[in-house]
């Protein structure tokens, strides 16, 4: 999608293009600018991500339905759920993978701030 400094656009579900990829997940990407990142993920039901950072991107997801499992920090020993409603806030070069523990497909929406790559898929998460 071209974007204007002067016009104000609408992205439609069928207008989303494939997003980054991380195993586990399905990215959409609405907007994507020099300096920010915004789209839709689903992940469904029981299925666990692959480990991956956001390099110099900040970002904030809102959960839509089902539920979010966020693994992070050494050895991915953290862990923090959220439910339809919540925001997370991931920072820059933050180590995670996502899981959904739910019964239904777990969407959420990412805004991502920042510059240069978004999405880096790794190893495994930092070691302790």
């Amino acid at each position: 999608m071209d974007l204007r400094h002067d016009e104000v656009l609408l992205a439609r579900p069928g207008d989303r293009r494939p997003g980054p990829t991380t195993p586990g997940m399905d990215r959409q990407e609405a907007f994507a600018t020099d300096g920010m990142w915004s789209g839709f993920v689903r992940t469904e039901p029981g299925m666990v991500s692959g480990w991956h950072h956001h390099g110099e991107n900040e970002s904030v997801i809102y959960v839509l339905t089902g539920a979010l499992r966020m693994e992070f920090g050494p050895d991915g020993s953290r862990t923090l759920e959220a439910g339809p409603g919540d925001f997370i806030y991931v920072p820059k070069g933050a180590v995670h993978r996502e899981s959904n523990p739910s019964a239904e497909p777990a969407d959420i929406i990412v805004t991502r701030a920042g510059t240069g790559q978004s999405t880096f898929n790794v190893d495994g998460p930092e070691q302790g």
